[in-house]
């Protein structure tokens, strides 16, 4: 019996310390990788400047509205994304707002470049998971960079960032209040869906519905 507790107590200890832990180390090294990622795509552009701008070659392969745009506007776009977007993420402020515009320009170029262009299955699709391009698309790591950004659009930046400090002084707290309800599922289902609407038409679409409804819903039963 002694040694259970014992035991117990310890992981109880090592457990506890890690979930401390776990609040800032794990948020930092994700914003920094991430920034690197992007700072590099967009420091790339910056110093290729307009003569660099390789986007009108695949200016059709862009998924609407972003192929109505003028090209060199969506260079500038895409640049300026990456190079500031990369900066706040190192910061850690207004990460999610960095986050999300991170995913949307790799969910767009991802349908310019890295989709399959033609596939009949899930199974067939999945061929394009690869890093070299062998005529099925290469999508493994611009997936990748999304996956990673997903936990900074969801739990934020961590402690050790200015958007943790900002909510510190604003409103007094740490910023990771928690309401589980339909608004939370439909948020994230959202999330999901919208960008994936630039890859998979209906599939992102009807996600992105469900997760309307849940919030819609959530408004109509939830008190006021």
């Amino acid at each position: 019996m002694s040694l259970m507790k014992t035991s117990k107590d310890l992981w109880s200890a090592l457990t506890s310390r890690l979930n401390a832990a776990g609040t800032f180390i794990p948020h930092l090294f994700l914003r920094l990788i991430i920034f690197w990622e992007f700072w590099e795509a967009g420091k790339m552009k910056l110093e290729g400047g307009a003569e660099g701008n390789w986007f009108a070659s695949i200016h059709d392969a862009f998924p609407f509205p972003f192929n109505s745009i003028d090209p060199s506007k969506s260079w500038t776009m895409a640049t300026w994304g990456e190079v500031l977007g990369s900066i706040l993420i190192l910061l850690g402020l207004f990460t999610r707002f960095a986050a999300i515009s991170l995913i949307m320009i790799t969910v767009v170029a991802t349908a310019a470049v890295h989709w399959s262009t033609e596939w009949n299955s899930l199974s067939q699709l999945w061929d394009g998971y690869t890093i070299t391009n062998k005529g099925a698309g290469n999508f493994k790591l611009p997936l990748l960079y999304i996956i990673m950004l997903f936990p900074l659009l969801f739990n934020g930046a961590g402690k050790f960032s200015f958007d943790h400090i900002l909510s510190k002084l604003m409103t007094g707290t740490d910023g990771l209040q928690k309401t589980s309800d339909l608004a939370m599922w439909g948020l994230a289902v959202m999330a999901i869906g919208f960008p994936l609407m630039f890859l998979m038409p209906v599939f992102g679409g009807v996600l992105t519905g469900i997760g309307l409804v849940a919030l819609i819903a959530n408004r109509i039963l939830t008190p006021q």
